[in-house]
C-alpha cells in the first residue's frame, strides 16, 4: 500500500490565507478559486446559518487571491471543490462517495510512483485557529502563522480518464469531470471506495477533527518543518531525500502537490491509528 501526502486548499498562493480550524475542532478546507467552476462559495455551508462566502469574508475580507498577486471578489469566481471529501458541505446525492482529480504534471508524477486502487491520500493544508467572537468567526491572534495540518483521506477505489469514460449522474458536477472530452489525455478521476478494505467499519474517506495527531508541523517552527515521525525515515518519500531529516525536524518541500510514500507495516499502523483517532462524526 502506497500513501501519499497531498497538498489542497488555500495557499499564499491561491486564497492567501490559511483555512480555518474551527472552535470545535473541525477541520474545514477551502477549495482554492476557480473561474470556470459552476460551483460557488456560497454553494457551501459551515452550517445552516452560514455558507462559505460568510465565512471567508468574516475572516479575510470580501476579495480573494487569485493568480499570483491577484485578487477577485468572491462572489466574482467560482471555487474549485476538489477533492470532495467532506459529506457535509453541500446536498448530496444518496450514491454520493468522494471524488478526487488530477491532471497534468502531478497526475503525471502519480502515474510515475504507480499510484493504484487501495493506496491511500491524506489531505494536508495551511490551517490556522479561528475563534468565534460575537456571532462571527476570526483568526485567532495566538496562533498568527499557522500550520501544516492533515485533515481528511481518501482510499481509492477507481481510477478513470475523464475524456474516454462515462460517468454516473452523480459524478457530473466535478470540476474535472465537466471538462468531458475537451479534458487532456492527463486528466483523471479518483472515485473512493465506499469502505475502508482494511477496516469496514470506517467510510473510505473523511475528514478529520483537530489533535496532535494530524499536525505535521512541529510546534514552534516554520509550517513546512514537520514532527514526521522516526518510523518514516525507514522509506522512500517522493521529492525527498534522506538530506531532508534535520536536527530535530523533516524539511518538507516546497516543490509537488503529491507526496508519495511506500508505507511500511509501521508506517501503516501509524495511519491507521490516525484514521481512528481524528476522523469526524465516526
Amino acid at each position: 500500500m502506497k500513501i501519499i501526502l497531498s497538498r489542497k486548499g488555500f495557499d499564499s498562493g491561491y486564497g492567501g490565507y490559511p483555512s480555518p480550524i474551527l472552535p470545535d475542532g473541525r477541520l474545514l478546507s477551502f477549495p482554492i478559486p476557480d473561474l470556470n467552476s459552476p460551483i460557488k462559495y456560497s454553494d457551501l455551508y459551515l452550517s445552516q446559518n452560514k455558507n462559505f462566502t460568510e465565512l471567508i469574508s468574516e475572516l479575510i475580507g470580501s476579495e480573494i487571491k487569485f493568480e499570483g498577486d491577484g485578487k477577485k471578489l468572491i462572489h466574482e469566481v467560482g471555487c474549485h471543490l476538489d477533492p470532495d471529501i467532506d459529506s457535509t458541505v453541500c446536498e448530496r446525492s444518496k450514491d454520493w462517495r468522494a471524488l478526487f482529480g488530477q491532471a497534468g504534471a502531478a497526475h503525471g508524477h502519480l502515474s510515475n510512483q504507480n499510484v493504484s486502487v487501495n493506496d491511500i491520500f491524506l489531505f494536508f493544508g495551511w490551517f490556522r485557529q479561528v475563534e468565534l467572537i460575537d456571532g462571527k468567526y476570526k483568526y485567532s491572534k495566538t496562533d498568527r502563522k499557522g500550520k501544516h495540518v492533515i485533515y481528511g483521506y481518501m482510499q481509492i477505489g477507481e481510477i478513470k480518464k475523464i475524456n474516454s469514460s462515462t460517468f454516473d449522474d452523480w459524478m457530473l458536477y466535478h470540476p474535472h469531470i465537466v471538462r468531458g472530452t475537451n479534458a487532456t489525455d492527463t486528466d483523471h478521476i479518483y472515485i473512493a471506495n465506499e469502505t475502508l478494505t482494511f477496516d469496514s467499519s470506517m467510510p473510505g474517506f473523511g475528514t478529520f477533527n483537530y489533535n496532535d495527531d494530524v499536525q505535521l508541523t512541529k510546534e514552534g517552527l516554520s509550517k513546512s518543518k514537520w514532527n514526521l515521525p522516526e518510523i518514516f525515515k525507514n522509506t522512500s518519500i517522493s521529492y525527498h531525500t534522506p538530506n531532508s531529516w534535520k536536527d530535530g525536524y523533516f524539511q518538507s518541500a516546497a516543490k509537488g502537490q503529491e507526496f508519495v510514500i511506500n508505507s511500511t507495516p509501521e508506517i501503516e499502523d501509524w495511519m491507521i491509528s490516525l484514521l481512528q483517532n481524528s476522523v469526524r462524526n465516526r
